[in-house]
């Protein structure tokens, strides 16, 4: 019963693993559609806005600004309205944690 057990634990934890691993793929794909405009990873080219490295917050302000309508922008609106917020605070997370 103890060996049935520790099996048992050992999947789920292994199962947990692989979802936190699916997890983190996800917002790579999703940070991937930034990398046109804001480079790969958010470190863009010279005369393009950064993403890697700012700060997690100021970055989620200025995505729901956009999404939102209160930060005006060519692009940026309309991308942003394709996440909910919890992907944008991901996504905010994911560059703020890039090196420049």
């Amino acid at each position: 019963m103890q060996r049935t057990t520790r099996w048992l634990v050992a999947a789920t934890l292994l199962a947990l693993g692989a979802g936190a691993h699916a997890q983190v793929n996800q917002i790579r794909v999703w940070a991937a559609a930034c990398a046109n405009c804001h480079g790969t990873e958010g470190r863009a080219e010279p005369g393009m806005i950064g993403l890697a490295g700012r700060n997690k917050d100021e970055l989620l302000q200025q995505l729901l600004a956009f999404k939102n309508g209160q930060r005006p922008a060519t692009i940026m609106h309309q991308l942003s309205k394709g996440y909910s917020d919890e992907q944008l605070a991901q996504i905010a997370a994911y560059f703020a944690a890039q090196k420049k």
